[in-house]
């Protein structure tokens, strides 16, 4: 996605007769009279070198907020591109800059990429577009951002600020950041967990507030990161709260993110389907979760058709 007005450190290339014909050149900007040239000769897609791909990635996130504000770009196609830029920025920051303490210029860009994508994930038919591009093959950095999604959506239910949904968001992405503490064998283990190894995944929430100890986390943000273990029945951890005592974001965030957990396959579990996993949140962990917010999750689920 090319957008008008705007800069890349990228050649664009068009496909003609089986070969790749240089259009725009590095660096070149790009503006509306390009794109209703490609248009007015039936262009619709356009290609960049792969040694570009970090270059464009970082293009598009620079520009996220004016395509999502876009309604003249259809909303699956938006959906797409905040889904792919969410990933990318996430999986840079846990291959990249982890598992040292997450630095300003990175918080910055996350926080910026938050605000963009809740006005979007408040717009009705925004979950339904986000369906297609969630992933069922569970890695740290697309559950992180597909918490964040479902986190939104259902914050959007409720009658929450716009800065306190924003900050639940950015706690929501940044809720799994102690797991770069974790040794990746524990945490990709085909089988049980020893009792020591339970111990030290449940590190995280705290390996995750630490990791974030010079940054200007809000409250919203650091609940959600520290407490998104516990539970209504005072079963979770790392402070066995219980109740409304666990604040709202945070037990939305709890709902989301065992949810999300349920329906990706991993080394020591298989994919549950979406109306599985939401019958084993409500029969096999009963007394876990405010059913207040269980039950928005479905409300939102069912109105994006994934169930």
């Amino acid at each position: 996605m090319i957008f008008p007005r705007a800069m890349g450190e990228f050649s664009v290339y068009l496909r003609q007769d089986g070969r790749y014909v240089l259009y725009s050149g590095k660096n070149e900007r790009f503006t509306e009279r390009h794109r209703e040239a490609l248009h007015d000769i039936g262009v619709s897609q356009v290609y960049i070198l792969p040694q570009h791909k970090e270059q464009y990635d970082r293009y598009v996130e620079q520009n996220l907020g004016r395509i999502l504000n876009d309604e003249e770009v259809p909303m699956r196609e938006r959906a797409g591109v905040l889904y792919n830029a969410s990933v990318e920025l996430m999986r840079e920051t846990f291959e990249t800059n982890l598992p040292m303490p997450l630095g300003r210029k990175q918080f910055e860009r996350l926080t910026e990429l938050v605000r963009y994508s809740a006005s979007f994930l408040t717009l009705e038919r925004a979950l339904k577009a986000m369906a297609g591009f969630i992933s069922h093959d569970y890695k740290t950095y697309t559950h992180s951002v597909q918490v964040f999604v479902y986190v939104l959506s259902v914050l959007s239910t409720y009658d929450m600020d716009k800065e306190a949904m924003v900050q639940s968001g950015l706690g929501a992405i940044l809720h799994d950041l102690g797991k770069a503490k974790i040794p990746k064998y524990i945490l990709y283990k085909p089988g049980e967990l020893t009792a020591e190894e339970r111990e030290t995944v449940n590190t995280h929430p705290l390996q995750g507030v630490s990791m974030c100890a010079q940054l200007p986390l809000s409250s919203h943000a650091t609940n959600t990161i520290l407490f998104h273990h516990e539970r209504m029945d005072g079963k979770g951890y790392p402070t066995k709260l219980k109740g409304e005592d666990i604040p709202l974001c945070v037990r939305v965030a709890a709902v989301c993110d065992v949810y999300d957990m349920l329906i990706t396959s991993k080394p020591y579990a298989k994919a549950l389907k979406p109306y599985e996993a939401l019958k084993l949140m409500r029969d096999g962990m009963k007394g876990a979760f405010d059913m207040d917010a269980y039950k928005r999750l479905i409300n939102v689920l069912s109105g994006a058709e994934i169930i």
